[in-house]
């Protein structure tokens, strides 16, 4: 019997570069896990969202949120990890590219979660390319944090607090 695979559910190009082992190893655990990232949500999704939203595609196992390392709050990413892989695909073919909160919903395949991966890799716990944003964005936060950390240092800022 073979199975049928849609490119939805095949490996990104995309690699963890802190995972702890060979690309070889990586990718063998990515062709067999049933966790997935999710990136790009609102800073004030909830996990029973999360529950709500991707439990339509399977059984979910448990959701991990994405913390700030410091205040403990949301920062735009969880990983959601299903009892079987058949339902970690449906959630990558039908729920990828979903709005959620107003936000455009990214999935990717992720090696499995390890305990601290839960919070982000900013400098202040929030994920890297928010610290890039220039533009006001509500959803994740409001605007960029080096955008924030100008806000109050000069007369030359026109940005509402």
């Amino acid at each position: 019997m073979s199975s049928i695979t849609s490119p939805s559910v095949e490996l990104s190009s995309y690699r963890d570069q802190h995972f702890k082992g060979s690309r070889a190893e990586q990718d063998r655990l990515l062709r067999g896990t049933t966790t997935l990232y999710i990136g790009n949500l609102s800073f004030f999704t909830t996990e029973e969202q999360i529950y709500e939203l991707f439990s339509k595609c399977g059984d979910i196992r448990r959701v991990i949120m994405g913390l700030d390392k410091y205040k403990k709050t949301p920062c735009g990413f969880c990983f959601v990890e299903y009892y079987n892989r058949a339902d970690a695909e449906n959630c990558l073919r039908y729920i990828n590219g979903t709005r959620l909160d107003d936000r455009i919903v990214r999935t990717d395949w992720d090696a499995g979660f390890i305990e601290g991966r839960q919070y982000g890799r900013g400098k202040t716990g929030g994920q890297v390319r928010d610290e890039y944003r220039t533009d006001f964005d509500g959803g994740r936060g409001g605007y960029g944090k080096i955008i924030q950390q100008k806000i109050g240092s000069g007369p030359e800022t026109t940005f509402p607090r």
